[in-house]
């Protein structure tokens, strides 16, 4: 079975000219046709911490968000956020605390898309080395606690090596989908942004998504895979 995940930093739907204009980042999100989407920074980061998306607006649109957040108002963890289409049944959901010195954190949801069971994780690690490594070990150990299940590790990484650091630390677990430019969205030149699942999931494509209005939305562009399941044709 064919599936399409995507990860995108929103920037609190605050574009490249400065203005939150959330209609411009839904009208991206509905652009990627995912069956899952992780998004970072999707709430505000001070006071209520209140979501700078629209419940409303996403449902509407056909987005179930996974219920990970922090406290009525917000949409995600630490800025973490899981959209689901609605072929895809939600089983459980996990909120996990990153060892930081701002907060951070990751979001798990354990799903089926038509019966075939897949994790999905979400987070945005730190900008430095050192969180970033510790972040990621955290992130590894609490995988491997858990029961094993075919797995999509996506975020904004905030590496900048293709290979070392955070990446080399996943890569004893997860195989990660070749590297693409993702920032900044005006002249992109690292791939901040990163998929990466266990051996048993295929990816058959990636790329970034470099639409007119994903351009200007955010200082991200999308980075989007579209993954076989395993066990299915």
């Amino acid at each position: 079975m064919r599936i399409r995940v995507a990860t995108y930093n929103i920037r609190k739907c605050v574009g490249l000219d400065w203005r939150r204009e959330p209609s411009r980042i839904l009208h991206v999100i509905n652009e990627l046709d995912a069956d899952v989407i992780a998004l970072q920074e999707a709430d505000r980061r001070f006071g209520s911490r209140i979501t700078t998306l629209s419940h409303t607006k996403l449902v509407e649109d056909g987005w179930r968000p996974a219920s990970v957040a922090m406290h009525e108002g917000g949409l995600g963890w630490h800025g973490n956020a899981i959209l689901l289409s609605p072929k895809v049944e939600v089983e459980d959901t996990h909120r996990v605390d990153l060892p930081a010195y701002e907060p951070r954190g990751a979001v798990l949801v354990d799903a089926r898309i038509d019966g075939t069971p897949v994790r999905i994780v979400g987070t945005h690690l730190g900008l430095t080395p050192d969180r970033r490594a510790a972040q990621a070990r955290f992130i590894a150990e609490m995988l491997a606690s858990r029961k094993p299940r075919p797995t999509v590790l996506m975020g904004d990484l905030n590496e900048w090596r293709s290979k070392a650091g955070c990446i080399s630390l996943f890569s004893r677990s997860l195989v990660f989908a070749d590297p693409a430019p993702t920032y900044h969205a005006s002249r992109p030149i690292a791939a901040l942004d990163r998929i990466a699942t266990t051996p048993d999931i295929e990816v058959l494509e990636r790329g970034v998504h470099h639409s007119d209005v994903a351009r200007r939305a955010s200082d991200h562009l999308p980075l989007w895979a579209d993954l076989k399941l395993p066990g299915t044709n």
